[in-house]
Order: C-alpha cells, then sequence, then structure tokens
C-alpha cells in the first residue's frame, strides 16, 4: 500500500453550519486528518479498475451541476498514475452535458460504487477532454478520452448502499472484434432524422437494433 500526503477538504460555512447544530465537527475533522488524501492508494487503484460503472458530477459556467452514470466493462477506467484517472467518452445521446461541461470548468467529482459490498470511494480532481489523447485507440469506438487530475481521494460509509448483482453486461458497450448494435431509440421518428451524419443508425442496412 502506497501512501500519499494529505489534502484536506476545505469547509465551508454551511457545512461548518450543519457540522455544529448535528455536533459532527469533531467527526468531520477526523475524517478530513485521517481519511482525505491526494493519491490513489494500490488497493483504490484495484478497487477503481474492477468498476463496471461509477457516477461523474459537473458544472455549467453558469453553476448547474449535472450528475451522470458511465458504464463499461470493468477496467474501462485506468488508473495511469495515483494522481491520474483516464476513461473514454462512447457515443450517447449528442448533448455532451457532461463533456462539455469540463470544456468549460474542468472540476469534476467521480463516486465509485461496489454493489456486492457496499464499498464507495469518491474521487474529486480536475479532467481534461482530449479527442486526440494517445489513449484514445485502446478503447473500442470511444469519441474522446477524459483525464482527471486527481486532487482528493477518500471512502464513504457503505451502510445505505442497497446490495445489487449484476444481471447482464450491457450489450451496448464497444469491444474488440465485436459489431455494436444500435440502440432503438435512434431509428424513431422523433430522432432519425436529426443524427449525425456518420451514424451508424443513420443508414437502414445498418447494425442490429436491440433495446430502446
Amino acid at each position: 500500500m502506497t501512501a500519499h500526503p494529505r489534502i484536506g477538504l476545505a469547509y465551508h460555512p454551511g457545512q461548518r453550519a450543519l457540522q455544529d447544530r448535528f455536533d459532527s465537527r469533531r467527526m468531520a475533522d477526523r475524517i478530513n486528518d485521517l481519511l482525505v488524501h491526494d493519491g490513489l492508494d494500490d488497493n483504490q487503484r484495484t478497487f477503481i479498475e474492477r468498476r463496471e460503472c461509477f457516477f461523474l458530477a459537473t458544472v455549467d459556467p453558469d453553476g448547474q451541476p449535472t450528475c451522470s452514470y458511465k458504464g463499461g466493462d470493468p477496467g474501462f477506467v485506468r488508473t495511469l498514475d495515483p494522481r491520474t484517472l483516464a476513461f473514454p467518452s462512447y457515443d450517447g445521446n449528442g448533448t455532451f452535458l457532461s463533456l462539455g461541461n469540463l470544456m468549460a470548468h474542468a472540476r469534476v467529482g467521480l463516486l465509485f460504487v461496489d454493489f456486492d459490498s457496499g464499498t464507495r470511494l469518491r474521487v474529486h480532481g480536475t479532467a481534461s477532454v482530449d479527442i486526440a489523447d494517445p489513449l484514445l485507440d485502446t478503447w473500442p469506438e470511444a469519441q474522446a478520452v477524459v483525464r482527471v487530475v486527481v486532487t482528493q481521494v477518500f471512502p464513504n460509509c457503505p451502510r445505505y448502499v442497497h446490495r445489487y448483482a449484476l444481471v447482464e453486461a450491457s450489450v451496448f458497450v464497444p469491444r474488440a472484434h465485436t459489431t455494436t448494435p444500435v440502440p432503438a431509440w435512434k431509428r424513431a421518428p422523433w430522432a432519425r432524422d436529426a443524427l449525425p451524419a456518420h451514424d451508424p443508425a443513420s443508414h437502414p442496412a445498418g447494425r442490429e437494433v436491440r433495446g430502446r
């Protein structure tokens, strides 16, 4: 296990007010002192690379936050070193809410959850988006690569995490040597005439249509 220097959370007055109201300031400070670090240890790197999904929080220039689910096969999020994560941006609905936010406001939050054990890990950092990243071609069908420089990492209490088992991996995750099916919504009347010209769903004889 690799140790890293601590860089604490900067509690603002609103957080402090609630900590004082519920007498949790001492615990908040203890968590800051013991659990918040500025890099990933070996166990945390392994934990992240075994996850098949995570939640990504970003904010737009007006301060409006959004949270999105990102999924893939285990290992789709890579820990390049103790201070750097990288993950692909796959085809979506074309709004680029999260990636667009990152291009305007680099600060980001990631939440990784193991739904079998309830273990949670929170990562804060600054992100960059690159459509020509050297790693781009190592993820099938990736449109861009997001790199996150980790500034804070800390675990969360697992007690309220409901336990789930993986029923089926998504057939839409791009995989090497596999043709990715088209989601049915892209062939719907409201969507099909607005698709990008290069989208496989734009062609009637394109890929198999699956799901919604």
